[in-house]
């Protein structure tokens, strides 16, 4: 979501990066180019102003001055003052250091995501050993409580049962005595939203954390919404307090200014980030990665993370055994593409690697998303077991069969094959010539500027 924020200051930091001396000036017109493109990126004036100030001061230093890569030392202040306005280094956990039932309070505006999170949280807290109740407080909207209870099958945490005709407040008194009751260790209580802010809504949220009395008042914000989700946590702050924040759709094109803001807006650390509708994507976050992803610098933990979380270990070994005897077919390739698909969008996957920014731009119309793998995965699943494993054979006719099967073309076809073909060479010459040959011919094709088999 900052793809545009990280690309106009990677262009400030390429021109301090050229320069062998930073006079005042080029210091003061840097951070006018990095003052625009936060104001550009939604991020809040107050929060803008204190960024810059800081940076200034610290970037006119003797320390930057008299250093051989002054370039260099600014875009690390900018880093600090990045992680800082986002929250501080590492990041900051649930607080779960309370007497259970332990109540977490769910927050935020209609539409924000705050039901779909509540399961997200629960399925995570369940994961942990955690038993895990679920409450939906939510009589203003049609079919809320409902929703929650099937979030809760699927979370594998059970739901309170609902009693038509119940205020939230006697909800939320009866989630209590239940819990209480049943021995669980936390209560997630799932409050009403509105589609804007009124008093209505923050007495009631008050009321309802009066009785709770929450270890944590979470407060679901949608990253897409920009200033607007900045102005909700505000009046959610002053009327009831907020511990801690959401933020939801943090895999959308929105210009991320929020998540910048946040903090120094509340006081209160973003938490954890949503991405998806997928009952599972749910993700701590960590200021300093995000700060490494705004600047170009990746976060290769979290990938690694991510690989651990999505990718079956045992399977991606069998499959590099038989990559590395030369057996690798397109059954193999479909369970590859199924492998990546778990892990979400391909852009996001390379914008969690350092320095790929460039090279991201230059494969954007290749239309590197998971609806391509999803296809090609359909084309596979169309062939029969013997084309499968001896793709040779699939001719004209074939083609068209397999075509018509999956829902595409003849066209798309043919680039799988050719993209099968070229993945197939590249591990022959890799057996062939070892790790030398590896480097000397399969890493050719990633060169920047070569456009990757298979996308059009």
């Amino acid at each position: 979501m900052f793809d545009t924020l990280s690309d106009k200051l990677n262009g400030v930091f390429d021109k301090l990066r050229r320069r062998g001396t930073l006079s005042e000036a080029d210091v003061t017109e840097a951070l006018r180019e990095v003052r625009l493109a936060l104001l550009d990126a939604d991020v809040a004036l107050p929060v803008v102003k204190d960024f810059i100030n800081t940076v200034r001061v610290r970037s006119l230093s003797a320390e930057v001055r008299d250093s051989l890569t002054p370039g260099q030392q600014v875009i690390k202040i900018v880093n600090d003052a990045l992680v800082e306005a986002l929250g501080g280094a590492g990041a900051v956990p649930l607080n779960l250091n309370a007497a259970a039932p332990i109540p977490i309070l769910m927050v935020g505006l209609q539409g924000s995501g705050k039901t779909t999170t509540s399961g997200k949280i629960a399925l995570k807290l369940s994961k942990d050993r955690r038993k895990v109740l679920l409450a939906s407080l939510d009589t203003q909207r049609p079919a809320a409580q409902l929703q929650l209870a099937q979030l809760a099958e699927r979370a594998g945490v059970p739901s309170l049962p609902i009693i038509a005709g119940q205020t939230p407040v006697e909800i939320a008194r009866r989630a209590m005595e239940t819990a209480r009751r049943e021995v669980f260790d936390v209560v997630i209580l799932d409050t009403a939203g509105r589609l804007s802010i009124d008093q209505e809504l923050m007495d009631e949220v008050a009321a309802i954390r009066d009785i709770a009395n929450p270890a944590e008042t979470l407060l679901v914000v949608d990253a897409m919404t920009g200033q607007d989700a900045v102005n909700t946590a505000r009046a959610f702050n002053e009327a009831v307090g907020v511990t801690g924040i959401v933020m939801t759709r943090m895999d959308g094109d929105a210009r991320g200014g929020a998540a910048l803001s946040m903090r120094a807006i509340t006081g209160a650390p973003i938490k954890l980030t949503g991405s998806g509708e997928k009952i599972d994507a749910l993700e701590e976050f960590h200021p300093e990665r995000v700060a490494g992803r705004i600047l170009g610098m990746g976060d290769v933990l979290g990938l690694v993370e991510k690989v651990a979380e999505h990718v079956d270990r045992e399977e991606a070994e069998k499959l590099a055994e038989k990559m590395a005897k030369g057996r690798f077919d397109l059954e193999d390739y479909a369970a590859q593409l199924r492998q990546i698909s778990k892990m979400g969008s391909l852009s996001g996957i390379l914008g969690m690697l350092p320095g790929v920014g460039k090279i991201k731009q230059q494969l954007e119309g290749a239309n590197l998303d998971t609806t391509i793998l999803k296809r090609q995965a359909a084309i596979i699943g169309s062939m029969t077991l013997k084309e499968r494993r001896t793709p040779d054979i699939i001719k004209a006719s074939r083609k068209k069969r397999i075509a018509a099967g999956s829902g595409t073309s003849v066209q798309e076809v043919n680039r799988l094959l050719k993209q099968f073909d070229d993945m197939s060479a590249m591990m022959k010459r890799k057996n062939k010539h070892g790790p030398k040959g590896q480097k000397r011919h399969g890493l050719q094709a990633l060169r920047p500027g070569r456009r990757p088999s298979g996308f059009h």
